[in-house]
């Protein structure tokens, strides 16, 4: 996922910050230490749109880190029939900016490893290389904004999470990088944003390693 500048705060478009969108009578998420989330990313899915929220009201209190934890939400709506939210009065509810994603498609060569014989993370491996132009000698990773789809990144076997409702092992669905500027970031603590989803239970979960 690539950053392709600002959209609106309300299109029905792959992107992070903005206003969500949501069916009619959605309520907007309370973190468990009684504050608004922040809306964070609206991303496809596959038929339907992953909406992803994340507590900024005391960065670091609370334990959004954690897939279990009520300091993010994430959840599966069907594409049609999505009304902009109304945004609460009082709390750190949305990003300074709205910034459109666009999606490019890498082919990892499974042959490709270090020098040590190991395969390289795939989505490590992306985004190291990911060139704007041809001749960009290093790439321009700053505007790498995470992935749809794939493996999860670098997380342990026992921080994968179980779907509340029917406690299968849930698919992982993106990856979330912080933002390419102060501006449009949301701050994840300085590490990877998971994005999780059981689409039998239409459940989410979001975590951070």
């Amino acid at each position: 996922m690539i950053y392709d500048g600002p959209a609106p705060a309300d299109s029905n478009v792959p992107r992070t910050g903005g206003v969500p969108l949501a069916p009619a009578g959605f309520a907007w998420p309370v973190c468990g230490c009684g504050g608004p989330l922040q809306f964070f990313a609206h991303l496809p899915a596959e038929g339907a749109v992953l909406s992803v929220f994340v507590c900024q009201n005391n960065p670091g209190a609370c334990e959004f880190w954690e897939a279990t934890s009520s300091a993010s939400r994430v959840y599966l709506f069907p594409q049609e029939g999505l009304l902009p939210v109304a945004v609460p009065e009082a709390g750190v509810t949305l990003l300074p900016a709205t910034s459109a994603i666009r999606t490019h498609i890498v082919t990892i060569d499974p042959e490709e490893a270090d020098d040590d014989g190991i395969e390289p993370d795939a989505y490590d491996l992306a985004r190291s290389g990911w060139k704007r132009e041809p001749e960009d000698r290093f790439g321009k990773q700053r505007e790498v904004l995470g992935s749809l789809g794939g493996s999860p990144s670098y997380l342990e076997d026992d921080r994968l999470p179980v779907c509340p409702s029917c406690t299968a092992t849930m698919e992982f669905a993106a990856h979330l990088e912080e933002g390419m500027s102060a501006e449009t970031a949301m701050n994840l603590g300085g590490q990877l944003g998971y994005v999780f989803v059981c689409r039998a239970c239409r459940e989410g979960s979001f975590l951070t390693g």
